[in-house]
């Protein structure tokens, strides 16, 4: 059976992509960023396209020999890369469109809380889009999965290792509210079920454990499961803080951030995660596993620590980049004359030693605004990298006396540049 997974490179849509080839399916991927593609199947076959832009027709092309058509594809806000209605909506009726009055089956997944009527956006398109799937006549298997957790980390699965992470402390907050999670790989089979026809037609289940518990004491469970002590104390965070740092995060939102502290997240945290299996179960499905079992299934490495203490560190290094260059660049024009004068009394002519310092000082400032620009980290702080080691070869040739400076121009370099490649190793998101 031939199978199309659209956004299979995603958390879900990698782990139905791998459950379904090792389940005999010929499986294609479908998604916009190719090299995210390549990373996630190599050898693959990929359809490199973006979801909101296909029409009726392009779909009825791509599906036309498709005996299942799997929709992973989603966003949790509005952003620089992301329309939730364009996604959740508008992709989603031309899908359903180019599959009516076929024998292809949509298995299409959406989230435990979906609803038209929720108040958060979020939740209204996903609940728009299976409204539209439900009123089609495709053969269609709506499946919505709770907090997912799985070996790979992302969105809000990457955070709650970040919080559990935190050195001697604890943090508490969105109080009183049940989390209910499921294990990645009991959605990939799931969707292996649905797929083989195994779960009848008009299925909207929830996929989700039986029991769910406190965000405060799924942290813990996950600080317990990565190997770290127990916290020596709980700290309450403000709800007003936690506002504050969502703002912040929306307003990255619109710079390519995808963060997991943005206001849509934060809010659905806020209303709690809970599901019902029973749907789910009465339709044959396989139970999902409790928390425990889920983590128990997927042994904690090196890699967890490693990745759970750099999650938080790394947007403090793009910032901090970002602050050094940008000051960096606004000193050199500030302090304009006496920067050119350094280079004159080194011997540098007083037609280019200005123009040096000039377009060193936009250099600066241009690479510490291009940081901020999430699609461009990666290319930003290896231009840094560059640019550094220019500065330190020049400088140098030209000014050797400043390595022994006591304020450390030179020297001083080194961190930084040290600090980029940290921050270009650790770039990618998936």
């Amino acid at each position: 059976m031939k199978v199309l997974i659209i956004g299979g490179y995603g958390l879900i849509g990698a782990a139905c992509l791998r459950a379904l080839r090792q389940a005999g399916f010929a499986v294609t991927g479908v998604g916009r960023d190719v090299d995210a593609a390549r990373k996630v199947d190599p050898d693959g076959e990929w359809i490199i396209r973006d979801v909101t832009k296909l029409s009726v027709e392009d779909w009825q092309r791509l599906t036309a020999d498709k005996d299942v058509v799997i929709n992973a594809s989603g966003a949790l806000q509005d952003g620089a890369r992301d329309s939730l209605h364009a996604i959740h909506v508008t992709a989603v009726e031309r899908l359903t469109e180019a599959l009516a009055d076929t024998s292809t089956r949509l298995v299409h997944i959406s989230a435990v809380g979906a609803s038209q009527t929720a108040k958060l956006d979020f939740f209204a398109t996903k609940g728009q889009g299976e409204t539209i799937i439900r009123q089609s006549s495709a053969d269609w298997v709506i499946l919505r999965p709770a907090l997912v957790i799985g070996q790979e980390a992302y969105g809000g699965t990457a955070l709650l290792r970040a919080a559990a992470a935190l050195p001697m402390l604890a943090p508490h907050f969105i109080p009183d509210v049940t989390v209910q999670t499921v294990f990645l790989n009991d959605v990939a089979q799931a969707v292996v079920q649905a797929a083989r026809g195994e779960i009848p037609h008009g299925t909207l289940a929830d996929l989700t454990e039986p029991e769910g518990r406190s965000l405060s004491a799924t942290i813990r469970t996950i600080r317990r499961w990565i190997g770290f002590a127990d916290p020596r104390a709980t700290i309450p965070v403000p709800t007003v803080f936690m506002s504050i740092l969502a703002k912040c995060a929306d307003a990255l939102g619109y710079l390519g951030w995808r963060s997991p502290l943005r206001s849509n997240a934060l809010a659905a945290l806020a209303d709690g995660i809970e599901g019902d299996p029973d749907a789910w179960l009465k339709a044959g499905g396989t139970p999902c596993r409790s928390l425990d079992e889920t983590l128990s299934a997927m042994p904690a490495t090196v890699q967890e620590r490693w990745f759970a203490r750099l999650y938080l560190l790394f947007p403090l290094g793009v910032a901090l980049l970002s602050v050094f260059w940008i000051l960096s660049g606004i000193i050199g024009v500030t302090e304009y004359d006496r920067a050119a004068a350094i280079l004159t009394t080194r011997g540098m002519s007083g037609g280019l030693a200005p123009t040096a310092v000039f377009a060193g000082s936009i250099m600066d400032i241009a690479l510490g605004l291009a940081i901020l620009w999430r699609p461009w980290v990666r290319a930003a702080s290896l231009g840094m990298v560059i640019v550094s080691l220019g500065y330190l070869v020049g400088g140098s040739m030209m000014t050797p006396d400043l390595w022994a400076d006591p304020l450390g121009p030179f020297v001083k370099v080194l961190p930084s540049l040290g600090l980029a490649l940290f921050v270009a190793a650790i770039a990618k998101d998936r």
